[in-house]
């Protein structure tokens, strides 16, 4: 089969961020007025336009690429029509994204000659919604009036709507003359013989009275909220070197990545953003997964994600905003259909994963840290999480989680596939609320463990206990419930009548990751998620391919999120089903090494790995980069390797299970607690496999997992049927 490489998701478009503000431009760094491409701030389009002419003619860059996080950098030539050796015009558009924008001009004469030129500069701006302008559909219009202040050298675009107050403004420095025509602002620019002159536009949004500034024109990190996240952790997440190419280049990739999405928000500056161009906001359950599985790279992330959620914690009962008190935060966005109540976005609690993801990486969050003052910064917003789960999260008290959307404009699905079209019954037909998914009942299963060995940390040892016990109910009654003995596998959910939603899918990967399974049945689980309906040589599918309702575009009827690889595998792990592990591993690796960079899309195709599809597609609408993609190759290397960390004993737990293709890795500057050290593992020509570590002293006890122990092969369940 022919190698793919270097294919890019939007390979219309570019985009650069910051925090919370983007550009995207076409690939040659235009905003030619073609939805998506703008400068957005805060989810609203406050520049739809911006077309440059030098001398009447729009320069065309052959040359475009991004430079760090922040900033794009293009060339562009500009024919000035004469013979050799007048050697011509060049223009660089820089451009710096903070709170604002900053595009420096820089005009650069190779010509022997004093030349002079005119730049017309003409901007709009139309104040839409990211979603309007991704989608192409406008819910709402505004006029929008210009006003020129020749003293300030400025032209204001003001939204004029009883709603918003919004409004941008562009200034223009430099030395030379300056005019607005009333289309465009122009400039006049003599230039010297082999002489460059520079001019700098401030693009500077301006909602509700507050003016957000352009950045310096620096390619060093923004010293803002975001920028100085952003050198936190490029300097603090972990390197992994290894022989093998595409897993080090996968790993680069996503820790690259990871440093560049902090939020910025003031009091979490690191909690990351779900994915560019269209995920800039703050989003509860993305936060939270994407710190969870990178913290083999560093605990920071996951720090302030904790933080972030726990300060947007649910206050009252509100249909519109499906908010309850104790519910954790689905979405906050701070776009003007949000903005106008056109959506309940703006603060939006329709998610039922967010709430129990909480408690389990609190948990975790100890478990690698040993930060226990953090953890009872956060234990108050803990009890209110598991008083909601008490008191509103089990509709009918029957012990299980299920949903049901009351908001008119909200998510009907409320769990980790949250489509409205995902919960399809065996016949394909869309299941109607309230539902009890299975990944929700694994997630409040891992909730009340991790989070009793919080509450235990902190030293109220009873109520630890109680949750222990509550957990150990609830994995009784839930095995019975969704097991079904002729598929070898679980129910995706139960609908409103309690009858299993008998669909196979992609949910038993995280009930293995959350340990609810019985130790008995993991492989025969694992085994089925491995069958040929259901994984595409690329990952495991969201369902079935032999689901009447399958559809390999679809979002989650078919497609292969990255995402799940990561919580997968370590549930994979966590039972001892390393040939399983060790396909998906592979798949994962290979299906980056398809892609620019080695950089994993929000989602797949679940087109299958052969010769008639050299590569799977992606979801049309993909993010990337994604978040949670970038993690779940961290999640997958802590998987291989069975990483289990007990920080307050200053000690790891390790099972390393290398495949051949993987025979060796270095991840160095890992931290544990306190410790910060490199850890090298080599799977040598015998099979043997040695850990050494290097750095701060920390115990690492060569362990299996006690699950894995439980479930080995003899133990399979009978009733699992393969493919």
């Amino acid at each position: 089969m022919n190698r793919v490489r270097d294919l890019r998701i939007r390979a219309d478009l570019r985009y650069v961020a910051s925090g919370w503000s983007t550009l995207v431009t076409d690939v040659h760094g235009r905003i030619t007025g073609v939805d998506p491409q703008g400068f957005y701030a805060h989810n609203t389009r406050v520049l739809s336009l911006e077309r440059i002419t030098i001398d009447g003619r729009e320069p065309a860059a052959f040359s475009t690429a991004n430079v760090g996080a922040h900033a794009q950098l293009s060339y562009a030539e500009l024919d000035d029509g004469e013979p050799l050796p007048s050697r011509g015009l060049y223009l660089t558009i820089e451009r710096f994204i903070g709170e604002g924008l900053r595009s420096r001009l820089g005009l650069h004469s190779y010509a022997d000659r004093p030349r002079r030129v005119e730049i017309r500069m003409a901007f709009a701006a139309d104040f839409a919604d990211i979603k309007e302008a991704e989608g192409g559909q406008h819910q709402w219009s505004a006029e929008v009036t210009t006003k020129w202040d020749d003293g300030l050298r400025e032209l204001r675009l003001d939204c004029v709507h009883p709603g918003l107050d919004r409004a941008v403004a562009v200034s223009v420095d430099t030395t030379a003359h300056v005019r607005y025509d009333g289309d465009a602002i122009q400039v006049d620019v003599p230039l010297p013989p082999r002489g460059h002159t520079f001019i700098d536009l401030f693009v500077e949004p301006i909602f509700d009275q507050q003016r957000f500034a352009a950045p310096p024109a620096s390619y060093t990190e923004t010293s803002d909220s975001a920028g100085r996240a952003r050198a936190i952790l490029a300097n603090e997440l972990t390197r992994l070197r290894s022989t093998n190419h595409d897993a080090a280049a996968a790993w680069r990739a996503a820790i690259d990545d990871l440093a560049t999405l902090p939020l910025g928000e003031p009091t979490a500056p690191a909690a990351p953003i779900a994915g560019l161009p269209i995920y800039q906001h703050i989003f509860g359950r993305d936060t939270l997964t994407i710190s969870w599985q990178a913290l083999l790279a560093g605990p920071t992330m996951l720090r302030d994600s904790l933080y972030l959620n726990a300060a947007h914690i649910g206050q009252r009962i509100d249909d519109w905003r499906d908010e309850e008190p104790g519910k954790l935060l689905h979405q906050a966005r701070h776009g003007p259909l949000s903005a106008l109540g056109l959506d309940p976005l703006s603060r939006y609690y329709g998610d039922y994963a967010t709430p129990p993801d909480f408690l389990v990486y609190l948990g975790q969050y100890l478990a690698w840290t040993g930060d226990l003052g953090t953890v009872r910064d956060l234990l108050p917003a803990a009890r209110r999480v598991l008083d909601w789960l008490d008191r509103y999260a089990d509709l009918d008290r029957d012990g299980f989680l299920e949903y049901r959307c009351r908001s008119e404009a909200g998510v009907k699905n409320q769990g980790w596939k949250d489509s409205d079209t995902a919960i399809v019954d065996e016949h394909g037909q869309v299941v109607a609320n309230p539902i009890a998914p299975s990944e929700l009942q694994a997630y409040h299963y891992a909730a009340l463990r991790h989070g009793a060995v919080a509450f235990a940390a902190a030293g109220d040892r009873a109520f630890a206990a109680t949750l222990i016990a509550r957990a150990a109910r609830l994995r009784r009654r839930f095995h019975p419930a969704f097991w079904m003995s002729d598929q070898g596998c679980y129910a995706m959910a139960l609908a409103a009548d309690k009858r299993q939603v008998r669909s196979v899918n992609s949910n038993d990967g995280h009930l293995l990751a959350a340990g609810i399974v019985p130790a008995r049945y993991a492989h025969a689980v694992a085994r089925r998620l491995f069958a040929p309906d259901m994984f595409s040589g690329w990952g495991i599918r969201t369902l079935s391919a032999d689901h009447p309702a399958y559809n390999p575009f679809s979002y989650h009827r078919g497609s292969v999120w990255p995402v799940e690889a990561g919580t997968t595998a370590l549930g994979l792990a966590r039972y001892g089903c390393w040939p399983e592990l060790h396909r998906l591993a592979e798949a994962t690796f290979a299906a980056a090494a398809l892609f620019e960079g080695h950089r994993l899309p929000e989602v797949l195709s679940g087109l299958s790995r052969d010769a008639d599809h050299p590569y799977p597609g992606v979801y049309p609408d993909s993010c990337s980069p994604q978040g949670w993609s970038a993690s779940a190759i961290i999640a997958l290397v802590q998987a291989l390797l069975a990483v289990r960390p007990v920080a307050p004993l200053r000690t790891i737990l390790v099972d390393p299970h290398l495949p051949d293709w993987l025979p060796d890795l270095t991840l160095e500057a890992v931290q544990i607690g306190t410790a910060t050290f490199d850890l090298t593992v080599h799977k040598r020509r015998h099979g043997r496999v040695s850990v050494r570590t290097r750095g701060d002293r920390i115990a690492v006890l060569r362990v299996p997992v006690r699950q894995a122990l439980l479930a080995r092969p003899r133990q399979r369940a009978s009733a699992a049927p393969t493919r």
